[in-house]
């Protein structure tokens, strides 16, 4: 098998149907609630509507959340506020239904599936649909040592293009994507950081658990060391997410790449989420037209990567937590978007318009 080649991407992705999302704009125009009322929903719903094409856009019946699991070796430089090599603790409370985005997704009636991409646990301690997929167990530590082989980087990368055609395939019609990791906002602090031309203090922020000032000086040391060795391959997206990434992060950059050639919408989460697309988007300038920004998780790195692709999140409620709940608190408006723009009828006198206008032709 040939070496992948991220930027192949960049010919495979298509933008969204503007014909369709025109089609859509001007359906909206016809409406009875006063084009503009309900502000930003308007842009969810043509956004969607040329995502799927289709007009009247289609409601959404099968949301699916994908989290991405694996342990960062970088963590064991005391830059997380969990233990290294605990990540296996946050798939197991999302698998028992007893972390946020198990409670929001049961509510939200959104199936979960986690991918264990690089945990360092043994894998008898998680289910085997969970497990079967993991490319590597843990990853190296990035301020010294690259992450992961280019062979394992690919694998990864190829692992999450395998799960995005899972899901389109079953009919998943939106995704809500997310990361369970222990460490991975520092590599993905190193992503964005290399990839915006920035320094290490600029993007490094505290985690979803949260850390103390001494954390966060040694994760900033971290981030500008990574930094030096992200650098000279920076040409070179495979290269990068071996040197400075991880196979959590290798596999959601293939997820989001295959997402869009799948044509298949997806809702980013926090800063991981963001670092991944963030990459995609040098390989595929058109992929981001397939994501929404969930939200703003607080993340400095998160902020810069989502100006960078043009992101405006729906949300900014200060939600850190991860696991994709910042995306899955931002579903409810999507769908409430697309059932406003499918079932509001449309005014009398523009119904009249409409039909004149078909007799005409």
């Amino acid at each position: 098998m040939s070496r992948l080649n991220l930027d192949d991407f960049s010919d495979l992705i298509e933008r969204p149907d503007n014909g369709v999302r025109r089609d859509a704009e001007e359906r909206r125009e016809r409406l009875t609630v006063p084009p503009g009322a309900l502000g930003r929903l308007d842009e969810l719903a043509t956004w969607l509507s040329a995502a799927q094409g289709a007009n009247p856009v289609r409601a959404l019946q099968r949301p699916r959340v994908i989290l991405f699991a694996g342990d960062h070796g970088v963590a064991g430089l005391g830059v997380s506020a969990r233990p290294a090599a605990s990540a296996h603790t946050l798939v197991r409370s999302v698998l028992d239904g007893a972390s946020p985005a198990a409670v929001l997704a049961r509510r939200l009636s959104a199936s979960v599936r986690v991918v264990d991409a690089g945990l360092d646990c043994d894998p008898a301690l998680l289910p085997e649909d969970v497990v079967r997929h993991r490319v590597r167990r843990g990853s190296g530590r990035i301020d010294i040592e690259d992450a992961l082989t280019v062979e394992e980087a690919e694998a990864a990368v190829r692992l999450g293009m395998r799960i995005a055609d899972e899901e389109a395939d079953s009919g998943t019609d939106l995704v809500v994507l997310g990361d369970l990791s222990v460490g991975g906002t520092t590599p993905a602090a190193v992503l964005i950081a290399a990839l915006c031309g920035t320094d290490a203090s600029v993007v490094t922020g505290r985690g979803g658990a949260g850390i103390d000032d001494l954390a966060w000086m040694r994760k900033c040391a971290a981030i500008r060391d990574a930094l030096r060795r992200a650098r000279p391959v920076l040409g070179d997206q495979l290269e990068l997410l071996a040197a400075v990434g991880g196979a959590d992060l290798a596999a959601t950059t293939g997820f989001l790449l295959q997402c869009a050639v799948r044509r298949l919408p997806v809702i980013l989460d926090g800063v991981v989420s963001s670092a991944c697309a963030l990459v995609a988007q040098r390989a595929a300038f058109r992929a981001p037209d397939w994501w929404l920004a969930g939200q703003l998780s607080g993340e400095p790195g998160q902020a810069k990567a989502l100006d960078r692709m043009a992101l405006n999140p729906l949300l900014d409620h200060g939600v850190t937590v991860g696991e994709g709940t910042g995306a899955l608190l931002a579903l409810p408006l999507v769908q409430a978007a697309a059932a406003l723009a499918a079932e509001l009828p449309e005014r009398t006198d523009a119904r009249t318009e409409s039909a004149q206008e078909s007799g005409d032709e």
